[in-house]
């Protein structure tokens, strides 16, 4: 199976990005599913019902969040009923949305996305993650019930993300890290055959601070109090992501690479597609 994450969409021109690049990616390397963090797309914060239904439309198969979940408020009304819109699994019980989902490939395959939010250094701070990846795979174990599983792990600290790796290592397909923006190097197939990686990047544009215009994250360094809002960067956007070959008889990963198009990091397409 071919799948493809990308990293959190920020603000218009990372969700322009996406919309207009996934579509080739899509029939040009006869991807099988896409998972998308969409956490920020909205203006930097949060996510709106269109933009969610934009997404699918561009050919994600799921989309998951973060902390910024619920900074647009309708994202409360809407989450019960898309079962394809994950919010964090280890939000409290009642919580609305779902945590995870089983969702059929186009090769067929079944396969489980759970999206969880880590603890270290993050707000809110919500139920241990690694008993709610226990649950989720317990319940739906690789191999048995789901031929691949792709965990969203939301999080800031790469210890915690890393050990969230080798926790899940043989029994998940992909781990891979969201929240910080930033694409990391270490894309790599466990010991026991999950492909990791501690954060995807993002979808956006990079000159910047985050994905947000730089002037106002830069001038609170300096003067320790705010000149205006935060705004999303306007500017020409790469996608960045990652890429998994899952074996169709084990679940587990056969090959890994990052992905990267755009303007500002340098292109990176996965041999192994080509």
């Amino acid at each position: 199976m071919r799948f493809l994450f990308l990293g959190d969409m920020v603000g218009r021109a990372g969700r322009n990005a996406v919309f207009e690049r996934l579509p080739g990616l899509i029939s040009d390397f006869n991807l099988d599913f896409v998972v998308v963090n969409g956490e920020n797309a909205a203006g930097g914060f949060g996510i709106t019902e269109e933009i969610f239904n934009n997404t699918l439309n561009a050919g994600a198969d799921v989309v998951t969040t973060g902390n910024h979940v619920w900074d647009q408020r309708e994202a409360l009304t809407f989450a019960p009923r898309e079962e394809r819109f994950l919010r964090p699994a280890n939000f409290p019980k009642g919580t609305p949305g779902h945590g995870s989902g089983v969702f059929m490939a186009k090769n067929g395959a079944r396969v489980l996305v759970a999206n969880i939010m880590g603890r270290v250094f993050m707000h809110p701070e919500l139920d241990d993650p690694f008993s709610s990846a226990e649950e989720i795979l317990s319940a739906c174990p690789l191999g048995d019930q789901v031929d691949a599983a792709i965990i969203d792990f939301h999080a800031e600290a790469t210890s915690e993300k890393m050990c969230m790796g080798h926790f899940l290592d043989g029994r998940a397909s992909v781990v891979v890290g969201t929240h910080t923006h930033q694409p990391t190097a270490d894309h790599q197939i466990l010991n026991n055959g999950t492909a990791y990686l501690t954060d995807a990047g993002m979808c956006g544009d990079y000159d910047s601070s985050l994905g947000m215009e730089k002037e106002e994250p830069l001038h609170r360094f300096l003067f320790k109090v705010p000149k205006g809002r935060f705004e999303a960067a306007t500017g020409p956007a790469t996608i960045c992501g990652l890429a998994v070959e899952i074996s169709d008889r084990t679940g587990l990963a056969e090959k890994v690479a990052p992905l990267r198009l755009g303007a500002r990091l340098e292109e990176t397409i996965p041999a192994f597609w080509r």
